[in-house]
């Protein structure tokens, strides 16, 4: 009885987060250590059915890039990395279509449906082309000041917000691999963070979620119990500048603030290999990750 109980002010306590957020877009992130481990996806997706079912509106976004490494040494190519950018030459944009576009989109958006959700898998492949992020070329600047050229590599510049839109209204998640279309035509590799950035600013979205294979911002990068539940915008500047948010962690927490000030109304990073992790970050009072935001 005790146990049914517990459950019960579970289920209570969820309740307030379910009303606030029914209709709301979250964006989520998947890529990473989470893609290759078959349980956190698994746990990472029916999150996200449960998520549509009690009335939020989630739009996945997917990277790929061990599934494009495997791939790419079963034709022995060699991967090269630009300033974190893969390379992407003609041989390596076909892996990129056939793998991350076709393969890995249609297989999430089948586990989708097989947890009995609906969802729609969005790829630029074949007759059924129906991809959502338009762009240009990326160019990097390096430190001489020319141009660096890292082939078929892009930046999303515009999002079909209208077909995005109607989706989410009829029930259905749509699934969005990290590439997109120049105005002509020609598919092009993109970071799978910023594509996620462009599509919750597009949107307007009141979550974007990063599943990382850590547990948020911690005040020691090594110390699991330092995290920071709530960062506002200042406080992250500030940890910045300290010296307190470091390394890898300073690219990811910069774009988040960019992406606040674009209109996002709330960031996470939670480590996505927690079983339930969606689901106990966004319907519980305190969280299991980093939520960063504009002010409290």
């Amino acid at each position: 009885m005790q146990e049914a109980i517990e459950k019960a002010d579970t289920l209570i306590e969820a309740m307030g987060w379910i009303r606030r957020f029914r209709d709301s877009i979250t964006v989520i992130k998947l890529g990473g250590s989470v893609m290759e481990d078959a349980d956190a996806l698994r746990h990472l997706l029916v999150d996200i059915v449960f998520m549509e079912t009690v009335g939020m509106r989630p739009i996945v976004v997917h990277g790929g890039g061990a599934a494009i490494s495997r791939a790419m040494a079963e034709a022995k190519l060699e991967p090269n990395f630009i300033q974190g950018r893969r390379y992407t030459d003609e041989a390596t944009l076909d892996i990129v279509r056939r793998v991350l576009a076709g393969d890995v989109n249609e297989m999430i958006a089948q586990r989708i449906e097989e947890f009995g959700g609906r969802a729609m898998p969005l790829n630029p492949n074949g007759e059924t082309d129906n991809n959502v992020l338009f762009g240009e070329k990326l160019a990097l600047a390096a430190d001489d000041g020319s141009q660096i050229d890292l082939g078929f590599v892009g930046q999303v510049t515009r999002v079909d917000r209208d077909t995005l839109d109607n989706l989410c209204y009829a029930g259905q998640v749509p699934v969005i691999p990290s590439v997109c279309k120049t105005e002509d035509g020609q598919l092009l590799n993109v970071n799978a963070d910023t594509a996620a950035m462009a599509v919750a600013q597009a949107m307007g979205a009141e979550k974007l979620v990063f599943l990382s294979d850590v547990n948020g911002v911690r005040l020691n990068k090594d110390d699991p119990e330092s995290l920071i539940h709530t960062l506002t915008a200042d406080s992250a500047v500030e940890l910045i500048q300290r010296g307190v948010i470091e390394s890898g962690m300073i690219p990811k927490v910069e774009a988040c603030l960019e992406t606040l000030s674009k209109g996002v109304q709330k960031i996470h990073i939670i480590d996505g290999r927690l079983r339930h992790s969606l689901l106990l970050e966004i319907y519980t009072n305190r969280g299991i990750g980093t939520e960063i935001v504009t002010e409290i």
